[in-house]
């Protein structure tokens, strides 16, 4: 019985590693755009706040 453990071991490491592995593997696309579009408002957000005569 204890042989049988110590080959599950390995076992449950390698289908843990397989899921995380496809996990980390998806496909990030749609996230990478709507991350671009984010910054594209926060910089023009930066540029309209200051008009530079009331920096201190």
């Amino acid at each position: 019985m204890a042989a049988l453990a110590w080959l599950l071991i390995p076992l449950f490491a390698a289908l843990g590693a397989a899921i995380w592995g496809s996990w980390v593997a998806r496909n990030h696309t749609s996230g990478d755009v709507s991350e671009l579009a984010g910054y594209a408002r926060f910089r023009e957000a930066m540029e309209k706040t200051h008009s530079g005569s009331d920096v201190v």
